[in-house]
């Protein structure tokens, strides 16, 4: 049983950087309670359970063992292979679905969306209603620039949990982005009504404003959403946002605490010439324009947003 214990926690483990992992078959994701109330550590989805018992004596369960150990290994090729094996060797057991979303998130970590795309769309079709893979497909449709499609997973997470805060935000987003401003207000204050704890509502609220010049209820925002939660970029957006309006000692602060907390991050070094152009202060500003493209901003970016020949 070891290394199915490894794989489910691997999978789980990597969740955060490519998208949420389904790691058991269970009420905690395969379940919609009739009146839902919002719990970070759940995931609502299918209504009823799937019980699921694996026999670790099973051809199987050796394929689920043997790409546990390929994971270990970080043979991610192998252990997509012997995923195939179990699901191919067994299709209409219902763990299928839990290998196909663990299949998908290998490819995912490879870069290969298209294809996570299909299984995760495979693990639908056996659980049409699992909130994890809706999310898992959206992030992979946003990868591969199919903003409609995970539009459409994100409100179809929303129908199943209307109090399901990653999905309102990225539902926000994606509206501002095509011009749907009401939407995304909308979408980012009833996320301040589910959970006046989360920092997504402000920080929706702040990114909306910004883009439509109103910086000062785009700092008022950030405040609160920095308040809920340190953050670099949000230091850096409320950063910039002072320095649009010529307020640079708080610009300053903010630059000063985002290097603190991402000291790699060539956006805010960028930031900060900007501050010591504004300053008058050129070898300072030729600095941190060095800094920036030591850090990864493109020089060309860098000499056009601050206009330096």
């Amino acid at each position: 049983m070891k290394h199915l214990f490894t794989l489910i926690l691997f999978l789980f483990g990597v969740g955060a950087a490519t998208g949420q992992v389904i790691t058991s078959l269970t009420d905690k994701n395969l379940k919609v309670p009739p009146m839902p109330k919002y719990d970070k550590n759940k995931e609502p989805g299918l209504r009823g359970t799937i019980a699921v018992k694996l026999d670790t004596t099973s051809v199987y369960y050796a394929y689920v063992d043997s790409a546990a150990a390929m994971i270990a290994a970080e043979r991610w090729a192998d252990a997509e292979q012997f995923l195939r094996l179990a699901i191919a060797g067994e299709p209409e057991n219902p763990q299928n679905s839990l290998l196909l979303s663990n299949l998908a998130t290998l490819q995912r970590m490879q870069g290969n969306n298209a294809e996570a795309v299909k299984n995760y769309s495979l693990a639908l079709d056996m659980t049409p209603n699992a909130v994890t893979l809706l999310h898992n497909r959206a992030a992979a449709y946003l990868e591969l620039g199919e903003v409609d499609k995970a539009q459409a997973d994100y409100e179809h997470i929303i129908r199943l949990d209307p109090r399901d805060i990653d999905s309102r935000y990225n539902h926000g987003l994606i509206a501002m982005d095509q011009g749907d401003i009401a939407q995304a207000k909308t979408d980012f204050e009833q996320i301040e009504v589910i959970d006046s704890k989360s920092p997504l509502g402000a920080e929706g609220l702040a990114t909306l404003y910004k883009a439509l010049g109103e910086l000062n209820k785009a700092i008022e925002h950030y405040s609160v959403a920095i308040s809920l939660k340190e953050d670099a970029t949000l230091r850096a957006n409320r950063a910039d946002c002072y320095l649009a309006l010529s307020l640079l000692n708080a610009a300053e602060n903010d630059i000063i605490a985002a290097l603190k907390l991402a000291p790699d991050d060539g956006f805010i070094y960028l930031l900060r010439a900007k501050l010591n152009k504004m300053r008058f202060q050129r070898s300072e500003m030729e600095r941190d324009i060095q800094l920036a493209v030591k850090h990864g901003v493109e020089p060309a970016v860098a000499k056009a947003l601050l206009q330096v020949d």
